[in-house]
C-alpha cells in the first residue's frame, strides 16, 4: 500500500450520469500505460448486497468469481479491464453497518459509544485500503454511488474527506456532474454543476477534477466559468458527451487528456500516449458489421435493459468479433402464448430465453423453447432458460404427466427440475444461493466442447434449483443430453439436443465472463449458428 494512489469518483445533480463508465474508462487508460489498476464500488443503500433487489429497480445482479453478488458496475469494470473483481470490490452501507454491529457485539468497542464518526467512517476507509493490501495496485479507483447531498451518502463523503487528510498527495477526487442544454434559450447551464460542487465543498471535499456530462460541446468560456466557480484548473474541466456506445468513452477521455491530468496530479511522468490498438479494432468492427442477425430475447425483466446488462454486452462483444450486428427483439415472457408465438418468432434467426426467478412468465418461456425446438431455430437458455428447456422437453417430448420445476409447482408429480440438496434447509434469501465459479467437465464433440475448445471449463453461477438427475437417462434416450457435468456434485451444467442444429441450455451465467478483448465462446458460437440459420432459411 506504500505507493498506491487512491482516486475517488463522486457524482452530483442526478444519478445515472455514468460514474461507472468514467471510472472504468480512466482505469482502462491507466492500464494501457502499464499501471496496475482496480476499481471499487461503494453503494449507499442499506441492503447487504444487490442479491435481493428487484432487477426492475436496480438492474442486474452481477456475480464475481468468488461468489459476491454485486452492483452491475462491476461488470463494466471487468469488461473494460479484462481483470476479475472480487468481494472486496463491492461494498454497501448494509455491509458496513453489519461489520460495525458485529464488532460491537463481539465486544471490540467495549466502553465506547458506537457512532457514525469514527466507527462507520473508519470501516469505510478500511474497505478502501483493503484492496491496496490484497494486490499490488498502482491505483485504486473508488466509485461512490448515489449523488452528493443524499443523506445516505454523507458518511462516504466524510470518509473521503478524512482519507484526503490521511494520504494527502496520494489521493484525488474526480466529480462527475451535469451541464444541461436548454433548447429554448440555446444555452448550456452551469448552475447545477456549481451547486453540486458547493454541496461537496460544504462537506469539506474540494474536487481536483470535474467531468461534465453534456449533450452539446462545451465552449472554452463554459470551461473557464466552471473552473473559476469551482476552484479547479481549466485543464481539470473535462467534457464527457453522449456516445453511441459506452466503449467509445475511453477514447474520448483520452482525447480530453483525463489520464494525463491524473498522472500530472500525482507527479507521475506522462510518457507516450497508449495506442489502444485492440480497443480501436473492436470498435471498428462493432461499428462496421458485414452482416446482421435477428435475435428474439425472451425474459421477464425486458422492460429494463439493465436487468440483462451483461447478456446485452456479451452480444456486442461476440458480434464485433464476428463482424455481425445482433438486432435484439426483446419479448416479455408473459406475452408469449400459443397464438402469439408465430408472430413473435417468425423473423428470428435465434431465440434466447433469459435467466430470472419465479413463476411469472414461465409458461411463455416454455412456449419460446418449444418454438425453437420444433422449428430448428438456434436456441440458447441461460439459468432459468435452461430449466425451461428441460420442462418443455419433459412435457412435450417425454409426455411426462405433470412435469415441472419444483420452483413453479411444489406438488408436481414429475419434478424434472428440483431444489438443490444443500438448499433445502436454507431460509435466508440473501447470499445463500449457489454462487461463484465452479468447474464443469464437457463431453467430447458436443456443441459446448466445440465452442470452448476445451474439455474442462469454469463458469459463474447464481441459482437454487437444478436438473433432477433421476430423469437424466430417459432424457438422454429421447435426445436431450447432459453434455456438461460438475464432477464433484454430478450437477448437470449443460444440456443439448443432439438432433437439433444448435440447442444449448446452461445452468451457469456465461455472460459474466465476456469482455471486450475476450468475447465468450458460447455467445460467439450461438451467433455463428444464427448466421448459418439465416443463410439456409431466410437469406
Amino acid at each position: 500500500m506504500a505507493n498506491t494512489k487512491f482516486i475517488f469518483v463522486t457524482g452530483g445533480v442526478t444519478s445515472s450520469l455514468g460514474k461507472g463508465i468514467i471510472s472504468a474508462s480512466l482505469a482502462k487508460l491507466l492500464q494501457a500505460r502499464g499501471f496496475t489498476v482496480t476499481i471499487q464500488k461503494l453503494d449507499p443503500y442499506i441492503n447487504v448486497d444487490p442479491g435481493t433487489l428487484n432487477p426492475f429497480e436496480h438492474g442486474e445482479c452481477y456475480v464475481t468469481e468468488d461468489g459476491a453478488e454485486t452492483d452491475l458496475d462491476l461488470g463494466h469494470y471487468e469488461r473494460f479491464l479484462n481483470v476479475y473483481t472480487s468481494q472486496a470490490n463491492s461494498v454497501t452501507t448494509g455491509r458496513i453497518y453489519q461489520e460495525v454491529i458485529n464488532k460491537e457485539r463481539r465486544g471490540e468497542y467495549l466502553g465506547k459509544t458506537v457512532q457514525i464518526i469514527p466507527h462507520i467512517t473508519d470501516e469505510i476507509k478500511r474497505r478502501v485500503k483493503l484492496l491496496s493490501t490484497k494486490g499490488k495496485y498502482d491505483f485504486v479507483i473508488t466509485e461512490i454511488g448515489g449523488t452528493v447531498g443524499d443523506i445516505e451518502s454523507l458518511p462516504y463523503i466524510e470518509a473521503v474527506r478524512q482519507f484526503r487528510w490521511e494520504f494527502k498527495n496520494r489521493c484525488m477526487v474526480i466529480h462527475l456532474t451535469l451541464v444541461p442544454y436548454l433548447a429554448a434559450s440555446g444555452e448550456l447551464k452551469t448552475k447545477p454543476t456549481q451547486h453540486s460542487v458547493k454541496t461537496l465543498l460544504e462537506a469539506g471535499v474540494q474536487p481536483d477534477m470535474l467531468v461534465l456530462r453534456t449533450e452539446q460541446p462545451l465552449t472554452n468560456d463554459v470551461k473557464v466559468k466552471v473552473a473559476n466557480f469551482c476552484n479547479v484548473q481549466k485543464e481539470a474541466v473535462i467534457e464527457s458527451r453522449d456516445m453511441s456506445t459506452i466503449y467509445e468513452v475511453p477514447l474520448e477521455m483520452q482525447k480530453e487528456k483525463l489520464d494525463e491530468f491524473v498522472l500530472s496530479h500525482f507527479g507521475i511522468a506522462i510518457g507516450e500516449k497508449p495506442k489502444l490498438t485492440a480497443w480501436k479494432e473492436f470498435l471498428k468492427k462493432a461499428k462496421n458489421p458485414k452482416q446482421s442477425i435477428n435475435l428474439a430475447f425472451v425474459g421477464k425483466y425486458v422492460d429494463l435493459k439493465d436487468a440483462y446488462k451483461s447478456i446485452n454486452e456479451s452480444f456486442i462483444h461476440a458480434g464485433a468479433f464476428l463482424e455481425t450486428k445482433v438486432n435484439i427483439n426483446y419479448i416479455q415472457a408473459e406475452d408469449v402464448n400459443e397464438n402469439s408465438s408465430e408472430e413473435f418468432f417468425k423473423d428470428a434467426h435465434a431465440i434466447l430465453v433469459g435467466p430470472g426467478f419465479g413463476h411469472r412468465g414461465f409458461e411463455g418461456k416454455i412456449l419460446a423453447v418449444k418454438y425453437a425446438r420444433e422449428n430448428n431455430i438456434p436456441f440458447f437458455g441461460i439459468c432459468l432458460g435452461m430449466q425451461a428447456a428441460v420442462v418443455e422437453f419433459a412435457q412435450n417430448v417425454l409426455k411426462l404427466e405433470d412435469a415441472n420445476s419444483i420452483e413453479m409447482d411444489r406438488t408436481c408429480k414429475n419434478p424434472v427440475v428440483s431444489l438443490m440438496e444443500e438448499q433445502k434447509m436454507v431460509n435466508d434469501k440473501g447470499g445463500t444461493m449457489r454462487l461463484g465459479s465452479y468447474s464443469c467437465k464437457l463431453i467430447k464433440n458436443s456443441i459446448a466442447h466445440n465452442a470452448y475448445k476445451s474439455l474442462t471449463i469454469k463458469e459463474r453461477h447464481r441459482h437454487r434449483y437444478e436438473f433432477n438427475n433421476k430423469y437424466k437417462e430417459i432424457f438422454a434416450k429421447a435426445g436431450l443430453v447432459a453434455t456438461g457435468i460438475n464432477k464433484e456434485t454430478e450437477l448437470v451444467e449443460i444440456i443439448e439436443i443432439s438432433e437439433h442444429p444448435w440447442f444449448v441450455g446452461v445452468q451457469f451465467h456465461p455472460e459474466y465472463k465476456s469482455t471486450v478483448l475476450n468475447p465468450h465462446p458460447l455467445f460467439v458460437d450461438f451467433i455463428n449458428a444464427a448466421s448459418d440459420y439465416k443463410r439456409q432459411n431466410k437469406s
